[in-house]
């Protein structure tokens, strides 16, 4: 049978017998957890940032090697990476949960896009539920990370709370810090911006208790967090405009999946949230394979879409049509059409225009337009910071990462006992931070089994370097030089394809010839 026939067979089949064969054996919270000493720092693990990636490691290393010693290292002072951090109006999921919860524990809310505030608490939940909260050392920010062959160890230069250096060893370090700066979100820097008499604000830092009651708020850009932002700052403000230089794709999609509630009130949780998620896994490959074979189709598709929500004399062609294809930026989504909706109302409008200038009253554009605002919204996109801006050393020797190719989308070419989590460009983020997560376990059992001190993918000259991400939003191409380079064949290929992933890092074989594993010297 041809290979992808295979997988278009037999990843539902696998994944879901799994799940009933066992009764997703491991699931409950009666896990065994061995609280770390207060005073411990040598771990066999140490797993970078108590975010969604960082929780769902904890739960694979007690599930699957539960004689490991692990410690997850937060910098910050909460549990929840992006979900604690970020506290704008509307804050909410972009991807279904489903799909964004975790594998092993079913989401429970009855929304499909769950707000912020629900997910921290589906966060918060997990890990108290498995005893993960008790691994994190919170405020303990990885400074350097440097490796020694000859000890087959990680030395972890910390700074801990209240700014104290710290030194932490372990033999596997997971980096699960995500992929942007948590300190600050991008900011253009535009002209006169010192002469704006209201509050410019960015969704990163979202002030504590901001009035926006009765103001006219201008939302710059065009992104998730402007869609998002945008109805809901309806529900208090007189007007808000989304100003954006160049439209998005955004779909609108029911905010409760009549499906998932249909096998939810007919089969056992379990395999309800499992087929639920299958559907929705499914659905969005093809949506995507679709998209990326026959664009233009896809484009009137969904242009044809915004049509029909915002209704007859709208002008779609200006401020719904992008100039790019379907995917090659990520489509945003809006529960219910609720920014659609708001438009329709009158209580939200779009301006497609660049700004020239910040003037004491709002914003002048390129067109001569004024546009007045009392608050202003710089929604303008992130800071990419891979693994937390950690500075990584091999042997003494400097990694830069945009240097690297990166295996299997998990591991950097000649690093040695390191893994990092990065979602897909083209669903969930926890999808593939589950898969990562299993086969970090499976090496670490591996090298057990067969006595292994260390394994390190060593790349084969012949591959010919790409980027990693096909994406061209503005963040991705401001960092495209610091990102790992992906490869032109496997393993070093990534598919954004979760069933090719699901047979390669759940299924299969981790001796491939191209990672490498050394048992320790003498």
């Amino acid at each position: 049978m041809p290979e992808q026939a295979r997988e278009r067979v037999f990843s539902p089949a696998l994944e879901l017998s799994g799940a009933l064969a066992s009764g997703f054996a491991g699931t409950g919270p009666d896990l065994a957890v061995a609280e770390p000493e207060a005073d411990q720092t040598d771990f066999d693990v140490i797993v970078v940032g108590a975010g969604l990636s960082g929780i769902g490691v904890g739960y694979h290393l007690q599930r699957d090697c539960p004689r490991k010693s692990f410690a997850i290292l937060e910098a910050r002072g909460a549990i929840g990476g992006t979900w604690d951090l970020f506290r704008y109006p509307g804050i909410r999921s972009d991807s279904d949960m489903y799909t964004l919860g975790y594998r092993f524990r079913p989401w429970h809310g009855e929304s499909s896009f769950a707000d912020g505030a629900s997910i921290l608490e589906y966060l918060r939940d997990t890990a108290r539920e498995y005893g993960i909260d008790r691994k994190i050392r919170y405020r303990h920010k990885v400074m350097r990370a440097s490796w020694s062959s000859s000890e087959a160890r990680w030395q972890l230069e910390v700074s801990g709370p209240d700014g104290k250096a710290l030194a932490f060893t372990c033999s596997f370090l997971q980096l699960c810090s995500g992929y942007y700066d948590y300190d600050a979100g991008y900011m253009p820097g535009w002209p006169g911006m010192d002469r704006f008499a209201g509050e410019i604000v960015h969704p990163q830092k979202w002030p504590d208790g901001l009035d926006y009651a009765g103001k006219r708020v201008v939302v710059i850009g065009s992104g998730a967090t402007a869609v998002t932002m945008v109805p809901a700052l309806t529900d208090k403000a007189a007007h808000v405009t989304m100003l954006q230089r160049s439209p998005t794709y955004i779909v609108a999609r029911p905010a409760k999946d009549s499906v998932a509630s249909w096998l939810y009130s007919r089969l056992p949780e379990r395999l309800a949230y499992a087929l639920a998620r299958w559907k929705n896994i499914f659905l969005q490959m093809y949506f995507y394979n679709a998209a990326r074979r026959k664009p233009e189709a896809a484009k009137e598709y969904i242009i044809e879409l915004a049509e029909e929500e915002l209704g007859p004399g709208f002008d779609v062609e200006k401020h719904f049509t992008p100039r790019y294809n379907p995917w090659d930026q990520r489509l945003c989504l809006v529960p219910d059409g609720d920014l659609f909706k708001a438009i329709r109302e009158g209580k939200a409008s779009v301006v497609t225009d660049e700004i020239e200038t910040f003037s004491e009253t709002g914003l002048k554009l390129r067109s001569g337009e004024e546009l007045p605002a009392d608050i202003i919204v710089c929604a303008t996109g992130l800071v990419m910071r891979l693994m937390g801006g950690i500075e990584l050393l091999v042997d003494g020797r400097n990694v830069n990462p945009g240097a690297t190719m990166i295996y299997r989308g998990v591991m950097l070419s000649d690093v040695p006992n390191l893994a990092l989590t990065f979602g897909y460009a083209n669903a969930s983020w926890t999808l593939k931070a589950d898969l990562v997560a299993e086969y970090l376990c499976r090496i670490l059992n591996k090298m057990d089994r067969d006595g292994y001190a260390f394994c390190t993918p060593r790349n084969d000259p012949s591959i010919i370097p790409e980027a990693t991400l096909p994406l061209s939003s503005g963040y991705m191409q401001r960092a495209k030089d610091m990102l790992p380079k992906q490869g032109s064949r496997r393993p070093w290929k990534l598919y954004q394809n979760y069933a090719k992933d699901v047979l390669s890092l759940r299924f299969g074989s981790i001796d491939d010839g191209v990672l490498t594993f050394t048992r320790r010297a003498g």
